[in-house]
């Protein structure tokens, strides 16, 4: 595996990709397959999105990290079924961005061995020469932490770098970087070593000159055949394959059950019982009625779910006891050991949340990573990337709301629902209780065609009582959950901790005169992509009395209530005190929310 510049995708023409010339010579136009940045899915060959500096160094790592969880799960004797380097290239500007460091201050202390990064280290950036404002010891820095560096190799010599290559495969116990010396432009006589060169053409009359620096006599996209075939890897990529696969063919009879869940995994399917057991869990949890906060509800889902899952991979960036994301299942993966399911991320929200991506890129695996929802903040971009990748990154948030009460307006998110209902491709569930918990994370495995962020409440949430029809249309992503004995003459909508008080407000607007319905919507992206009829059965056009109540901006709400409707929300920092005070403090009551249903009126 190996993480792709732009400036490489023509290699993919060369070794035999499905990327023809015109593919090429259509770079960076509207619908085409070569865009300014590599994009996964788009381009054969592309393993992951890149150009937000410093994520494909992350996703390295966790491509890194599930080669050496799977090898050590599947490889047996002289089986070895995983058995790949990853390889990422990085510049100057990787490695100033800080998810660089954390990223490879963990891949140092878990020994990731077959993980080699090449430091493109041509001293440009930009903005410019970058001594002015990047004048790191590199080499010391890597060693620092625990890597095996390789300096000083000459970049544009391929036989050093292949030197160097078979340095780094030596040494099983340590990732290694290789230092490469480059001059960015190399061959532009005028432009070499300058940032002019960084992202702009060069220029057709300094074309002309850099290609007779260059030796170059061939037209424009002409290839010569004699390249063409040394360069192709068709034939030595075809016999890989063939000798992997007579491998694989003696694995399945020697070991059956490992290679049977080899396979499976490595397709992405579930085991076939999963649905069927995860329906009776959510039933169980409606029988039981626990009053418990959803990230508690979420751990005794992992409980009951993870023995379901030996794909299961989780982690948290060092909050594992308040995210509540260690279950009873849980083996640690450490330097010494990778034969686990749980890794300890520190504080590295951003970095976790990337590898996350990148393990999920690798296959074999379904990961999740937590941190507090106000923290997502720094993880932001590796979020966005997951979406815009489609990857099935599981995303735990706890600590949802002003709710979270004492730590205050640091740690009490307000705008970051909105962020994150925002962002095309990425379900957010945000559950009122164990049942629409245990439903999200259900939905969270399930869902292969992209991340789903599951937000979680520090204080107990109260059980909401469903009838059958009710309890079948959470995965609606929103439902009825309470309706009045006489046709209602308003709505109200709400997620999470305020679904509780909503239900209050309607029983007292309703018991007072004016009868009113209660929708959960703990995720309003799968109840968007519902059929026009079912989301008129839940919130009628005709309808327009409506209120939204949730701890958190309000603005999304909107949408759903329209401009003669109301939201109940927080349009400003919160305040250090007890959750409940808090709440109540800013309007979190069934009385306020009686008093803006009346006001409607």
């Amino acid at each position: 595996m190996a993480m792709v510049p732009c400036c490489f995708i023509p290699c993919f023409t060369l070794t035999g990709y499905d990327l023809s010339m015109d593919d090429l010579r259509n770079f960076r136009q509207l619908g085409s397959i070569t865009a300014g940045h590599p994009e996964y899915g788009e381009t054969p060959g592309v393993e992951t999105t890149t150009g937000p500096l410093g994520q494909g160094f992350a996703n390295a790592v966790g491509m890194a990290i599930a080669e050496q969880i799977l090898s050590v799960r599947f490889n047996r004797d002289e089986f070895n079924i995983i058995d790949h380097f990853t390889y990422v290239f990085v510049g100057d500007g990787c490695l100033m961005e800080g998810i660089s460091h954390e990223v490879c201050s963990l891949a140092g202390t878990l020994k990731i061995g077959k993980l080699t990064a090449f430091y493109d280290d041509n001293g440009i950036s930009i903005d410019g020469e970058v001594e002015g404002w990047f004048s790191d010891d590199t080499p010391a820095r890597f060693e620092a932490y625990g890597w095996q560096v390789i300096a000083n190799v000459d970049g544009h010599d391929s036989n050093a770098i292949k030197a160097a290559i078979e340095v780094a495969r030596g040494e099983p116990n340590k990732p290694t970087l290789i230092c490469c010396k480059t001059i960015i432009g190399f061959g532009s006589p005028n432009k070499q070593g300058k940032e002019d060169c960084h992202g702009a053409p060069l220029g057709a009359d300094e074309i002309v000159l850099a290609r007779e620096q260059l030796g170059w006599s061939h037209a424009p996209f002409e290839i010569p055949n004699d390249l063409y075939e040394g360069w192709n890897a068709q034939a030595n990529g075809a016999s890989a394959q063939s000798e992997w696969n007579k491998q694989l063919d003696a694995y399945r009879a020697e070991f059956p059950d490992l290679a049977v869940e080899f396979e499976r995994r490595t397709s992405g399917q579930l085991p076939e019982d999963f649905s069927d057991k995860a329906d009776a869990y959510i039933a169980e949890c409606q029988a039981k009625m626990e009053k418990i906060a959803s990230r508690k509800a979420s751990q005794n889902c992992l409980n009951a779910f993870g023995p379901l899952l030996p794909e299961l991979l989780g982690g948290s960036a060092d909050l594992a006891g308040s995210n509540l994301t260690i279950w009873s299942g849980s083996k640690d993966i450490s330097a010494d050991n990778a034969n686990g399911n749980y890794i300890y991320y520190g504080v590295r929200e951003f970095g976790m949340s990337a590898m996350m991506n990148g393990i999920a890129l690798h296959g074999g695996f379904i990961n999740y990573g937590a941190t507090f929802l106000m923290f997502m903040e720094y993880a932001r971009n590796a979020v966005r990337m997951a979406a815009i990748m489609k990857q099935q990154s599981i995303f735990v948030y706890t600590h949802d709301s002003i709710g979270l009460g004492e730590d205050g307006p640091t740690h009490q998110p307000v705008e970051q629902l909105t962020n994150l209902r925002t962002t095309p491709n990425l379900q957010v569930w945000r559950p009122c209780d164990t049942v629409e918990t245990v439903s999200a994370w259900q939905a969270a495995i399930e869902r292969r065609s992209g991340p789903t962020a599951l937000v979680l409440s520090r204080q107990n949430l109260a059980h909401q009582d469903r009838d059958a029809e009710q309890f079948k249309a959470i995965d609606q992503g929103g439902y009825i959950l309470f309706e009045p004995a006489t046709t209602p003459v308003a709505i109200l909508i709400a997620t999470g901790s305020e679904v509780e008080i909503a239900r209050q407000a309607a029983l007292t607007l309703t018991a007072g005169g004016q009868p009113t319905r209660l929708v959960s919507m703990p995720c309003a992206e799968v109840f968007a992509a519902q059929s026009a009829s079912y989301q008129q059965q839940v919130l009628p056009q005709e309808m327009r009395i409506r209120v939204a109540v949730e701890a958190g901006h309000g603005d999304y709400w909107r949408k759903w209530v329209g401009l003669d409707g109301a939201v109940v929300s927080l349009d400003r920092f919160g305040e250090s005190g007890p959750g409940p005070d808090v709440l109540a403090h800013f309007g979190f009551s069934a009385d306020n929310i009686v008093a803006s249903v009346k006001a409607l009126f």
